[in-house]
């Protein structure tokens, strides 16, 4: 299937569609306190960096978004996702000259799933900073195929098939498109809420302080009964790409 790609700001007619397509995104992770600081002014501030893919019926199949942020001589940080939104916000408020592109999220409608579609949409994200002038388009990946939440992300993040690719099927698609696979972010997304609030995200009793094992999370859940409390840490993976512009902005240009 061949997308159709559109810039939201060239589209504003599709946010509500964009907004209506169902995600295969467990519960607790809509719950990142940090997430609606980007959600809440994708259009207003970002619409340039939101790419949305259309199938040959116009319906919205999939949605890459990503943020424009100061990076200067740092190196990528360990608090990855959480970082680059308020990164982001914060230079979009201040009147400051970003450097890099982040993607935020690309999300493939669940019934489109397996259809090759996650390459095209990344090709689209990359083109689009590209086309905005920035060089170097990043990455916090979230490996979903990564099912042992004890295994740490630094062992799973290098594991290989037999030809040569990551394991792990989104991290082979940023391989595959030229992505370098960086660095662990281990705190890349936090997640804290009442122990009543997990029970409901999850299903699951909470019923002793310790680590919890939750499906489809990355990590354990740190459970403090005691304080009616609980914390998800999720570790991501930083993919670097080279969009190919010719380098007007660049990390450390300024």
């Amino acid at each position: 299937m061949q997308l159709t790609t559109s810039r939201l700001a060239d589209r504003p007619d599709l946010a509500d569609a964009l907004w209506a397509m169902p995600s295969s995104w467990p519960e607790f992770m809509r719950h990142d306190p940090i997430g609606g600081l980007y959600y809440g002014n994708v259009e207003t501030r970002f619409a340039e960096f939101v790419v949305v893919a259309q199938d040959d019926a116009g319906e919205v199949v999939a949605v890459a978004h990503s943020i424009p942020f100061v990076l200067g001589d740092d190196d990528l940080p360990e608090n990855g996702w959480d970082s680059v939104i308020r990164n982001g916000l914060l230079t979009n408020l201040q009147g400051r000259e970003p450097d890099t592109v982040s993607a935020v999220e690309i999300a493939v409608r669940p019934d489109h799933q397996g259809r090759g579609l996650s390459g095209q949409i990344l090709a689209a994200m990359r083109e689009n900073a590209a086309r905005l002038g920035f060089a170097t388009l990043v990455a916090p990946v979230r490996p979903n195929g990564k099912v042992d939440a004890q295994e740490p992300m630094s062992t799973y993040a290098v594991r290989l098939r037999d030809d040569g690719l990551p394991v792990d099927p989104w991290l082979r698609v940023h391989v595959r498109a030229g992505g370098r696979i960086h660095a662990v972010a281990s705190r890349s997304m936090v997640v804290p809420g009442t122990v009543e609030e997990w029970r409901e995200w999850t299903g699951l009793p909470f019923d002793r302080t310790g680590p919890v094992v939750v499906p489809r999370a990355l990590a354990p859940v740190h459970c403090d009964l005691e304080h009616g409390v609980a914390v998800y840490v999720e570790p991501n993976v930083w993919v670097v790409h080279a969009t190919g512009a010719d380098g007007a902005r660049r990390p450390g240009s300024d």
